[in-house]
């Protein structure tokens, strides 16, 4: 009897414990975009798959949170997240300086290259630097999404081209493969999984070098998170780094990239 009333309590100590650890997990929402492939994306089944979502997803366990992941338009992304709409924005967003006013940022989780995809016909130039010549982009329409680093880049680099701006990327590959763009400024791999992989692919060409983040002024791509939650970036940089060490990242990035797109 004097057994069973061990075990029985044991038991009891046990269940709440486990209550007591489940009541203990923090419930965040997390943002990300949902068109920006093969980072964030909706699947066909409606879902929101891409490496920004299995790496919130595995980020959210690190830090024993209990995780909602939405779809945000890009445009809303940092408003929302100021208005406490959700807690985190895992969307591929560069930490740029004028962001940085407004929102605080995690380490850096991966370095985004950024390229030049042309048409062919379009007959632009590498120049002696290696990257594109502004001179052969004259009166070129090129696509760029809107409130990027990209399309404040092209406007100052490219200032006789003609910059359109779009709500998201895919928007922009489809005028691109419909003829009515004659180049895509992104993330390459954005690039490299859209454009250059669709039906019109042999008609496009990578025109020269990559850029990386110092070009634009950016850190790295970062997750997102509201001034004042100091416990909280401190708990989503740890998370990051203990993924690097413990090789989640690696499975994660393996699943995506053919390189470590973590960067230096």
């Amino acid at each position: 009897m004097f057994t069973r009333r061990i075990l029985l309590a044991a038991l009891a100590a046990a269940s709440l414990s486990a209550t007591a650890f489940a009541e203990d997990k923090m419930k965040l929402t997390v943002a990300t975009e949902g068109a920006y492939p093969p980072y964030n994306f909706v699947a066909a089944d409606g879902s929101l798959q891409g490496f920004d979502v299995d790496f919130a997803n595995a980020l959210c366990e690190k830090i024993n949170a209990e995780c909602t992941i939405i779809k945000q338009d890009w445009d809303g992304m940092i408003p929302a997240l100021m208005a406490k709409k959700f807690d985190l924005i895992v969307a591929s967003m560069g930490i740029l300086p004028e962001r940085e006013e407004k929102i605080d940022f995690s380490i850096p989780y991966y370095q985004s290259p950024t390229g030049l995809v042309m048409t062919k016909a379009a007959g632009a130039k590498t120049g002696a630097d290696g990257y594109v010549d502004p001179a052969s982009l004259e009166g070129k329409k090129i696509g760029v999404q809107r409130a990027t680093a990209y399309e404040t880049f092209a406007k100052q680099k490219w200032p006789k081209t003609e910059i359109v701006v779009y709500d998201s990327s895919e928007s922009a590959d489809l005028d691109m493969t419909g003829g009515r763009l004659d180049g895509r400024f992104d993330d390459y791999i954005v690039l490299k999984n859209g454009i250059l992989k669709s039906d019109q692919a042999a008609d496009f060409e990578r025109v020269g070098n990559i850029w990386g983040e110092k070009d634009f002024g950016s850190k790295g791509e970062g997750i997102g998170i509201r001034k004042g939650e100091a416990d909280l970036k401190a708990k989503v940089d740890k998370a990051i780094l203990d993924m690097r060490a413990d090789g989640t990242y690696k499975k994660i990035n393996d699943k995506y990239f053919d390189f470590d797109i973590y960067g230096q």
